[in-house]
């Protein structure tokens, strides 16, 4: 009997769900592998704690949502050259803010001042930081990064689109290898070398208003509130697994549990979502495709491992972040939306932009606030 089902049908799916896993390396391998070469962070432990969060992520969601480093605080440990007793003290004191904002319900609250304008202006103001960011990577070989980046682009007309990724990855590395600029990072260590640590009182104090309280205002917002919207507008079947309240709760407990054991701040993040679905990702495959790799790591690392990951170019890194960044910011809101919520939109992003993400979010709930008393206000007669 004659099958009208092609041989490789079934082999798709999975291929693009592994491409999708891997989307979001530009936000995760610049701050993750900076870490390790220039802070000198026990890279199993690192890897160890991402491969538990994204099986956790997999087993709660069953979906692909991202795993990230907390960027606020691993960007400040990096230039400043923090401690590892500084990143844990940070990561565990996220990870008990989280929990106690989810559980108190104040994540909800939070979320339910929230409109869509609102969130629509957060993620653009956070995906031209992180285009913004990618385009800086992307400098350091620029026409390489520009031709990454023209390539991912150019992607979304492709058939099996979710192949670009790992190709341009591939192309990468094998130019860094013929231009004999070598590995970036060459980092040893092994799972055996993990101990369990605890920072020290001047570390949390420091990790409080250093790290912390920076940080606190994006997690809300783009790991937490946004990640929550993401979620149902791209899987509306599966809406109830997406509340503010789980991803809280998910990122709390993977920070306050694996940060002892060498693992850094964590959370989960809009715009790797978005990046993630868009290469091809659609379900729990791909986090348990992502964390199982990053254990393999943490369990094999050493000179080969680090080698290869080192020979990833920069510029590269920085055309997936940029990529992931235009997928957070664009919105067709921003051309059908009524003038008023465009206003908002511009009002909450430029406010982010300059000043915070806290601030942002301030101001756009209080515009919603006040067009909702506009309306409650009857006319004059």
């Amino acid at each position: 009997m004659h099958s009208n089902v092609s041989p490789a049908k079934p082999a798709q799916p999975l291929l693009a769900e592994s491409c999708g896993a891997f989307a979001d390396l530009g936000t995760f391998l610049p701050l993750v592998l900076g870490l390790i070469a220039l802070n000198q962070f026990n890279a199993p432990g690192i890897f160890l704690g991402f491969g538990l969060f994204a099986l956790l992520s997999a087993m709660v969601y069953g979906r692909p949502v991202a795993t990230q480093p907390m960027k606020v605080i691993a960007a400040l440990v990096i230039s400043m050259e923090l401690t590892p007793g500084m990143m844990q003290a940070s990561a565990m004191m996220m990870g008990i803010i989280l929990l106690l904002l989810a559980f108190s319900g104040a994540i909800g609250w939070l979320a339910k001042q929230l409109s869509q304008a609102v969130s629509v202006g957060i993620q653009l103001a956070i995906g031209l930081q992180l285009l913004w960011l990618g385009f800086g990577m992307m400098n350091e070989t620029l026409w390489l990064g520009v031709t990454a980046f023209a390539l991912l682009f150019a992607s979304r007309w492709l058939p099996m689109a979710y192949l670009m990724m790992p190709g341009v990855l591939a192309l990468g590395m094998v130019w860094q290898h013929f231009a004999g600029t070598g590995s970036t990072i060459n980092a040893a260590g092994s799972l055996m070398d993990l101990q369990f640590g605890w920072p020290s009182k001047d570390e949390w104090l420091s990790a409080a208003g250093l790290l912390v309280l920076p940080q606190l205002a994006l997690t809300l917002t783009n790991a937490v509130i946004a990640a929550s919207v993401i979620g149902k507008e791209t899987f509306p079947q599966d809406a109830a697994k997406f509340s503010p309240k789980r991803f809280a709760t998910t990122s709390g407990l993977a920070n306050l549990l694996l940060s002892p054991f060498g693992g850094i701040a964590m959370c989960h993040g809009a715009g790797g979502m978005t990046v993630q679905t868009h290469f091809g990702a659609r379900t729990w495959r791909a986090p348990v495709i992502f964390g199982s790799s990053c254990l393999a790591i943490a369990v094999f690392w050493g000179s080969d491992v680090s080698y290869w990951l080192g020979m990833i170019p920069m510029a590269v890194l920085g055309s997936l972040l940029a990529t992931a960044g235009l997928q957070l910011a664009w919105s067709k809101r921003l051309l059908d939306g009524k003038p008023y919520c465009i206003f908002v939109i511009l009002a909450t992003a430029f406010t982010c932009l300059a000043i915070n993400a806290a601030a942002g979010l301030a101001v756009g709930i209080l515009l919603e606030h006040g067009r909702r008393l506009g309306r409650q206000v009857p006319a004059s007669k």
